[in-house]
């Protein structure tokens, strides 16, 4: 289970179908856009799905949005979409996913809506993310889609 930075616990996925219709724009426009990459442009080799768990069965978190590798059977970016009062924590679930778990996670991102800014968390950055909307992973810079 998820902890709060104070130690009380929170929800694998807060926002389940409750989400405000931005949030659940920038999803739809991130999976869109990534979408045309790998169905159509084949640019890049990871499949963006929405809202999908990280694993089979209950329990298992599910980011706004996955890169998922076919060939590898694993999630390798995920994205959680925000605003500025769940960004902490949006970030704090990256890192952990990222570092504390075996789900083959290479990098994460967290894109506040409100603010429009983008963090980058890389699996080994020792719990420091980077401002930018750059994918190391694909080679692209999602900023533009947005």
């Amino acid at each position: 289970m998820y902890k709060t930075q104070e130690g009380q616990p929170f929800m694998v996925h807060e926002d389940g179908p409750n989400s405000p219709f931005d949030h659940q724009r920038v999803i739809s426009k991130l999976t869109f856009e990534l979408g045309l990459l790998y169905y159509q442009q084949k640019r890049i080799i990871l499949e963006p799905l929405p809202e999908t768990p990280l694993d089979e069965g209950p329990g298992h978190a599910v980011p706004d949005v996955i890169l998922y590798d076919k060939t590898a059977e694993e999630t390798k970016i995920i994205i959680e979409v925000c605003q500025n009062n769940g960004q902490r924590n949006d970030l704090r679930k990256i890192i952990y996913l990222i570092e504390d778990n075996d789900y083959g996670i290479l990098e994460g991102f967290v894109y506040n809506y409100k603010t429009r800014e983008w963090l980058r968390y890389r699996k080994g950055d020792g719990g420091v993310a980077t401002n930018s909307s750059v994918s190391e992973v694909m080679s692209i810079d999602m900023g533009a889609f947005l």
